[in-house]
C-alpha cells in the first residue's frame, strides 16, 4: 500500500533566537534516561540528508528535506527520528571551528519540522571521521575542536524541552584500519572514551536545560562486540546517559548483501543472542540503551525482509531498547538500498516493514 500525503506549509522560524514555543514547550520533566527511553519507541533516520558529505543537503542524491516529508513519518507512527548532521562543512578555521549561522537556522528548522509532531529528536555529529581521528596524536587536537562544536550545538539548543537528546558521536572510529569495525584498538577505544568526555562536559557547561538533557554515548564504531562494549565509559557515571548502538545483525543479510534469505531458527536463535548480549550488558546493569540504527538492503527478497524487520523490532522492543530505522532515501535493488520511503512523492516504498516495526512498539 502506498500513501500519498499532500505538501503542507513550511514552519516559520521564530527569530532563530531560541525555541518557538508553539514548537517545543521548553520543559525537562524530571524522568529518567530509562522513562525517555521507554517513551522512544520506534524511530526512523533521517539519513544522508543533513548529514552529507558536501556543503548542502541534497549532496548525496536526495531531496531538500520538508515537513510535508517529516508529517508522513509521524503520521504512520514513528514516534522518534534521528537528524545526523555533518557540521565540517559549514565550520570556519581554528580557533573558534565557528559554524554558520545559516546551517543552524536549517538545522534548527528541521529539527522543529519533528518537534511540530511532537516526535523525539536525536541530534549527533555525523561523517566527521576525517577529523574525529582516535588516537593519543590528535587527541588534544581533536577535543579542543569537539569540545567548541558541542559548545556551539548546546547553546544553540540549550531552551530545547528533554524531547531533543544529544548524540555525542555518531560511529567513532579510525577509518581505514585493520581495526575499523572490529572494535578498535585498546588506543582508540580509549580515546573514544575521552572524547565522549569532552563532549558531554562541553554539554553539561552551557547549563540551563543541557545540565539535565538525556544524551547518547557510542562505543566504538557504535558496535556490540564484545571489544567495544567492554570498553565503553560512562562520563562522569552520568545517569542521563544513554548507549548508543548500531546492530545491523546479521551483516551478511542486513548491509552484505551476501545472504538474501531469513528467518529459520537458527537465525532467531542468533538474533535473540545478540539482543541479550546487549541487554545483559547494560540493561541489566542499569545503563539504557537505543540501537540508532538498523535496517536491510533490498534484493528483491520483500518476504524476508519483513520477517527479519518484524523478528527485529519485537525483539529489541521487549528488552526496552528503542529502534530507529537506518533509512538512506535510496529506494531501487541493492544491498546498499536501505529506504523505506519515498521522500521524493512522499509514499511508503516498503509499507510493509514500515507496518511490522511500527506494531512491534505498540
Amino acid at each position: 500500500m502506498n500513501t500519498t500525503i499532500l505538501p503542507e506549509q513550511e514552519i516559520p522560524m521564530d527569530n532563530n533566537d531560541g525555541v518557538p514555543s508553539e514548537f517545543d514547550d521548553g520543559k525537562m520533566r524530571n524522568i529518567s534516561s530509562f522513562d525517555i527511553v521507554s517513551e522512544m519507541k520506534i524511530g526512523w533516520n533521517l539519513g544522508n540528508s543533513l548529514d552529507a558529505e558536501g556543503p548542502t543537503e541534497t549532496h548525496w542524491g536526495n531531496p531538500v528535506t520538508t515537513k510535508a516529508m517529516i508529517d508522513a513519518v509521524a503520521n504512520r507512527g514513528f514516534k522518534t527520528i534521528r537528524i545526523p548532521v555533518t557540521w565540517r562543512f559549514h565550520q570556519g578555521a581554528s580557533p573558534d571551528y565557528t559554524v554558520s549561522k545559516a546551517w543552524f537556522d536549517r538545522v534548527e528548522e528541521v529539527v522543529n519540522y519533528a518537534r511540530a509532531n511532537n516526535m523525539y529528536v536525536i541530534l549527533n555529529t555525523h561523517h566527521e571521521d576525517t577529523w574525529i581521528i582516535p588516537t593519543y596524536a590528535k587527541a588534544d587536537e581533536v577535543k579542543n575542536r569537539l569540545s567548541k562544536l558541542w559548545t556551539q550545538i548546546a547553546t544553540r539548543f540549550q531552551n530545547y524541552s528533554d524531547y531533543l537528546i544529544f548524540e555525542t558521536l555518531n560511529e567513532p572510529r579510525y577509518e581505514n584500519t585493520p581495526q575499523e569495525w572490529t572494535g578498535g584498538t585498546a588506543e582508540g577505544r580509549d580515546v573514544v572514551n575521552q572524547y565522549h568526555q569532552v563532549s558531554l562536559d562541553a554539554i553539561r557547561a552551557t547549563g540551563g536545560n543541557n545540565s539535565l538533557r538525556h544524551i547518547m554515548i557510542s562505543t566504538y564504531a557504535a558496535s556490540t562486540l564484545p571489544a567495544a562494549i567492554n570498553a565503553l565509559k560512562i562520563p562522569n557515571n552520568d545517569d542521563r546517559a544513554i548507549v548508543s548502538l548500531h546492530s545491523y545483525f546479521p551483516f551478511p543479510f542486513t548491509l552484505a548483501g551476501t545472504d538474501t534469505t531469513w528467518g529459520t531458527d537458527s537465525d532467531k536463535q542468533a538474533l535473540d543472542n545478540e539482543m541479550d548480549k546487549i541487554k545483559a550488558k547494560f540493561i541489566d546493569n542499569g545503563i539504557p540503551v537505543v540501537l540508532g540504527e538498523w535496517s536491510s538492503g533490498n534484493l528483491n527478497n520483500l518476504s524476508d525482509r519483513v520477517t527479519h524487520a518484524s523478528y527485529y523490532a519485537n525483539a529489541a522492543a521487549q528488552r526496552g531498547m528503542p529502534s530507529v530505522w537506518w533509512d538512506n532515501g535510496k529506494i531501487g535493488v541493492s544491498n546498499d538500498d536501505l529506504g523505506i520511503f519515498n521522500r521524493r512523492n512522499i509514499t511508503w516504498a516498503f509499507d510493509d516493514i514500515a507496518d511490522v516495526i511500527i506494531k512491534a512498539y505498540q
